[in-house]
């Protein structure tokens, strides 16, 4: 296979994780078809990356974490989705939020280690639930309709959460909420299993559904005051390094799709040829489109990850290139795959092939944050100075 495809690795310690990664890769692929079916987040794979410890990689060393670099996080990453996205995506959120939570040291390091401490031992899930019917994506700006009203040295919280992904699976949820006393948002750090907090199973879309994205309910659940973990006003204006996980991730679809085609255009031989369609100058052509892509769209996001290990007092300056990488890489991956189907055919739309559902799943990498005319007027501001 093209050097391209193999691992940009430069280390032992490298070679290890995405050793790991890798493994794991085999083994989600094997239920992507039957995850996809069911619409929900496997049982089987969450205990296979609970096993391998994937979920305590980006704790700090002192924590019992692997204190991951954004670089081996995308390296893991892209090679977890070339098995299934859904679940690259899934677990992207919550590792990207431990890696947040760990270089910007956004909560009372006492409770920090308290759940870092979980999640060593027991291999605990997190993510944010942020995400509303009527706000749409949170990068909007939309105040959450969820409210949390004060009861003395508690807050009482209801609202309904959309694209919660893994929530059934999740052993905490960062809830954002309009905290009426304060008069801004804040989020809340709520385990599962607390009175009042229940999963509508409303998950039903075209693509990523093995993510299990459904909505969480939450009816007059009580939390203590130090349970109120984040505030926007002590929010942090450093880029979220950390979000190139969703690139990482449709890459790595893009390279399956890739692989494929590679692997179809080699062995399909219609009656009408004697060769196989690998020898078609116009399949020779696609294929060639898609090394082009892909490698432009993989070194750009390798090359900005590396800068932000490499140099992080520079971190600030790096919002434009993160977004950049977001949107080329998405709609690169999207291209890809298209130029996939076009070179299986109508093959391609049968069931028989992944090429339909990389197809599907793909799609989604638009709709993640942040969204194409938002980081075009990033750049046009940057732009006119």
């Amino acid at each position: 296979m093209n050097k391209l495809y193999q691992p940009m690795i430069k280390n032992d310690r490298q070679k290890r994780l995405y050793t790991k990664a890798e493994t794991l890769a085999e083994k989600v692929k094997k239920r992507s078809t039957e995850s996809d079916q069911e619409g929900s987040f496997s049982k089987q794979n969450l205990a296979d990356l609970k096993k391998e410890n994937y979920f305590s990689l980006s704790l700090p060393d002192r924590l019992g974490g692997d204190n991951l670099s954004l670089y081996e996080f995308l390296l893991m990453q892209e090679r977890l989705a070339v098995g299934d996205g859904s679940v690259a995506l899934s677990v992207g959120w919550h590792s990207g939020i431990l890696m947040e939570l760990r270089d910007e040291q956004l909560w009372d390091s006492e409770l920090f280690e308290e759940v870092a401490a979980e999640i060593a031992a027991g291999q605990k899930v997190l993510n944010r639930a942020a995400s509303e019917p009527a706000t749409g994506s949170p990068t909007r700006g939309g105040m959450p309709e969820t409210r949390a009203v004060r009861n003395g040295d508690r807050y009482i919280i209801n609202g309904r959460k959309t694209f919660t992904t893994m929530a059934d699976s999740l052993d905490y949820y960062i809830v954002s909420a309009y905290v009426e006393e304060l008069n801004e948002v804040g989020w809340f750090l709520i385990e599962r299993g607390r009175k009042g907090v229940s999963v509508d199973h409303t998950w039903d879309t075209l693509g990523m559904r093995g993510t299990g994205s459904d909505d969480l309910v939450l009816d007059n659940v009580s939390v203590k005051e130090d349970r109120l973990v984040e505030r926007a006003s002590q929010k942090s204006t450093v880029p979220k390094g950390w979000l190139l996980h969703i690139p990482a991730c449709y890459l790595g679809i893009a390279i399956a799709a890739r692989n494929d085609a590679i692997k179809f255009a080699k062995e399909f031989q219609p009656n009408s040829l004697n060769h196989p369609i690998s020898e078609v100058p116009h399949i020779k052509q696609k294929i060639g489109e898609m090394e082009w892509k892909l490698m432009q769209a993989r070194y750009f996001m390798y090359a900005i990850a590396e800068k932000w290990d490499q140099e992080p007092e520079n971190r600030i300056q790096l919002q434009g290139e993160l977004a950049a990488v977001k949107v080329t890489a998405t709609n690169t991956a999207n291209e890809v795959v298209d130029l996939a189907m076009r070179i299986a055919g109508g093959r391609g739309l049968s069931k028989r092939y992944s090429f339909e559902k990389y197809y599907r799943d793909v799609r989604a990498g638009l709709h993640n944050p942040p969204m194409d005319d938002a980081v075009f007027n990033t750049l046009a501001d940057q732009a006119f100075g």
